[in-house]
């Protein structure tokens, strides 16, 4: 049977790749897809409490509100991007400081 340990496991495990590909990497996309990886973690942990705890369905709640958050999140971070990259024709981040004030 699977128990929380493993749901906590799992999620452990992404947010430590999330973290990773969030200070490790120079690209942009890639940067927005470890950020993404990491609210898929806390998306994980809050279904797995929500999934052991007695009929509660408060933790799926705020998951659901955590994907519509990420999704305008990557919305409004996109359009950054290919302002930068029209701008500038990179999508590194080391070249960001273009879009001050």
């Amino acid at each position: 049977m699977i128990t929380v340990q493993h749901y906590l496991a799992v999620s452990g495990a992404l947010f430590c790749l999330g973290i990773l590909g969030v200070l490790t990497r120079r690209n942009a996309v890639n940067v927005l897809m470890g950020i993404e990886l990491i609210l898929n973690s806390a998306n994980l942990n809050l279904v797995a409490f929500s999934r052991y705890s007695a009929g509660n369905l408060r933790g799926q709640l705020f998951a659901v509100f955590v994907i519509v958050i990420a999704a305008a999140e990557v919305a409004v971070a996109l359009a950054m991007i290919l302002t930068l990259y029209r701008l500038k024709r990179t999508p590194n981040l080391d070249e960001a400081d273009l879009l001050k004030g």
